[in-house]
C-alpha cells in the first residue's frame, strides 16, 4: 500500500481544495503547543483540523496505540474512522462504541492500532478490562467534548483521562462558544482557536405557516416543492418523526429517519442513504445537529423549534456550511408561540422545481474491509460483470463486513440478478437491495 503523509496528497485524496482559516491556524497551534481548544461552528471542518497534524506525526506499522479520539456518538466515531481510512495514511485505526459486539472489538484490538476513536462508555470499559493499553498514548482528542458532558459521560471521561499518563498533546473541540472547561481535563494554558463563521451571511431564515394546528400537511406540501434539494427536518420527539414518516410514505416522498430510539443499523443505513443520494430528506432529532458527516444541505426545516437557542444554532449549522448557501425554514401554525430568540421572519414562497423520480437506490454487497475488498474491486465487478455504465454507479461505502453501493434505480434488479452469487476475491457474494 502506498502511504500518504504530505498535506497536498491527503487533501487531494479527500477531494478538499484547501484549508480554511480555522484549519490552518489549528495546524500551527497543534504542532507547537501541548493543549489546544478549537471552538468552531458545525460544518467548518474541525475533524480535519485535528486529524491532519496527528496523522502526520504518529508512526505507522508500530502495533502501538499512540492516539485516542473520544466522541459523543457512535456515528461520529464511524465517520472519523472513515475519514482516516480515506486519507490513505497507512495508519491502522479502529472505532469502538456501544451497540457493537465487545467480543468483536476484543478481536479487532488484539493487534493494536495506532489510533482508536470511540465513545466514552465503550472506551472506559475497554480500559478497565485491559483490552486497550493506554501507556504509550501521546495524543488525546476530546471531540465535541461539551456534547459528551451534556449527555452524561462525565464519569467515563474522568476514568479515561486519569489513565493517560503519557499524553503530550490534548485537543478539545466544540461547536459551542464560551463553554467552560472542566478541571479534570487537566489543561495548562491552552491555546484557543476560535472561528465565528456561523454562516449567517450565507443563510436565509424564512417561515412556513400552517393554516391549522397540525402542521404535517404543510410540511409535506413544502417537501414536494423541495424534492430536488437536500435537507433535514428537525423534530423534538421521536414519536413525531414516526408519524411524519408514515405520512410521507403515503405521499410517496422518499426519506430517511434518524433518532436515538432507532436501532444502530437503521441509523447508520439512514445516514448512508442520505450521503449517497438515495434519500434527499432525513427526519431527525437533535442527535443529527452536530458532528455528523452529511452532504452540503440546501435547507433545514424546524418542524419543532428547540427550547434553547444554542440548539437552534447547532441545527442551522448543518446548512450554509463552509462557502455554500442555505435556507432555514421555521414551520409554525398560525397561533403558535415563537421563542424570543427568533427575529421577525418573512413568509417563504416555495416554487416547485418539477417532479423528480428517485434516481438512486442502495445495494448491499456481503463483502467488506475484513474480506480485503476495495472500492475499486466492487466498482470493477459492477462494470465488468454487472453491466453498469460509469454514470449508473454512485458512491461506494465500505464497512467491516459489508459494502453499500448507490446504483441508478432502474438498474438495481438487473445488477442484483447479475451479481448475486458471483465471486469477489474468493468470496461468494450475496447482493440485495436495502
Amino acid at each position: 500500500m502506498i502511504v500518504i503523509k504530505t498535506l497536498p496528497e491527503i487533501l487531494e485524496k479527500l477531494g478538499v481544495k484547501g484549508l480554511n482559516e480555522m484549519q490552518s491556524e489549528a495546524q500551527a497551534a497543534i504542532d507547537s503547543n501541548a493543549d489546544i481548544i478549537i471552538q468552531s461552528p458545525t460544518g467548518t471542518g474541525k475533524t480535519l483540523a485535528f486529524l491532519l497534524p496527528i496523522i502526520r506525526s504518529i508512526k505507522t506499522n508500530t502495533a502501538v496505540l499512540q492516539a485516542l479520539v473520544v466522541v459523543p456518538t457512535r456515528e461520529l466515531a464511524i465517520q472519523i474512522e472513515q475519514v482516516v481510512r480515506e486519507m490513505g495514511s497507512g495508519l491502522k485505526i479502529n472505532s469502538v462504541y456501544g451497540g457493537h459486539s465487545f467480543n468483536q472489538d476484543r478481536l479487532n484490538l488484539k493487534h493494536p492500532p495506532e489510533l482508536i476513536v470511540g465513545t466514552p462508555g465503550r472506551l472506559a470499559d475497554h480500559i478497565r478490562r485491559g483490552t486497550i493499553d493506554t501507556h504509550q498514548i501521546e495524543y488525546l482528542v476530546l471531540d465535541e467534548f461539551d456534547k459528551s458532558l451534556e449527555i452524561g459521560f462525565e464519569d467515563e471521561m474522568k476514568q479515561i483521562i486519569n489513565q493517560l499518563d503519557g499524553v503530550q498533546k490534548r485537543i478539545l473541540t466544540s461547536a459551542t462558544m464560551g463553554i467552560s472547561i472542566p478541571e479534570f481535563m487537566h489543561l495548562s494554558n491552552p491555546v484557543l482557536i476560535k472561528s465565528n463563521d456561523f454562516g449567517e451571511a450565507r443563510m436565509e431564515l424564512k417561515k412556513l405557516v400552517s393554516p391549522t394546528k397540525d402542521k404535517i400537511q404543510t410540511l409535506s406540501d413544502g417537501l414536494e416543492k423541495l424534492v430536488n434539494k437536500r435537507g433535514i427536518v428537525f423534530c423534538n420527539f421521536k414519536d413525531s418523526i414516526q408519524r411524519i414518516s408514515d405520512h410521507l410514505f403515503e405521499m410517496g416522498i422518499s426519506h430517511g429517519c434518524f433518532y436515538g430510539g432507532l436501532d444502530q443499523h437503521h441509523r447508520e443505513l439512514s445516514l448512508l442513504k442520505f450521503r449517497n443520494g438515495t434519500h434527499n430528506i432525513i427526519l431527525a432529532t437533535d442527535l443529527a445537529a452536530r458532528g455528523l458527516d452529511v452532504p452540503d444541505l440546501d435547507y433545514i426545516i424546524h418542524y419543532h423549534l428547540p427550547l434553547k437557542e444554542h440548539e437552534f444554532v447547532h441545527r442551522n449549522g448543518r446548512t450554509a456550511r463552509m462557502h455554500s448557501h442555505g435556507t432555514v425554514y421555521i414551520l409554525q401554525s398560525k397561533n403558535e408561540h415563537i421563542p424570543d430568540y427568533l427575529p421577525k421572519l418573512d413568509v417563504a414562497q416555495l416554487q416547485s422545481s418539477g417532479e423528480k423520480k428517485q434516481y438512486w437506490k442502495t445495494v448491499k454487497f456481503s463483502a467488506g474491509r475484513r474480506d480485503k475488498v476495495s472500492k475499486g474491486d466492487i466498482a470493477g465487478l459492477c462494470y465488468k460483470k454487472g453491466g453498469l455504465q460509469r454514470d449508473e454507479l454512485g458512491p461506494i461505502e465500505l464497512m467491516s463486513d459489508a459494502s453499500y453501493v448507490a446504483v441508478k434505480a432502474e438498474k438495481v434488479l438487473e445488477l442484483i440478478h447479475a451479481l448475486n452469487g458471483a465471486r469477489l476475491k474468493k468470496n461468494k457474494l450475496r447482493v440485495s437491495g436495502c
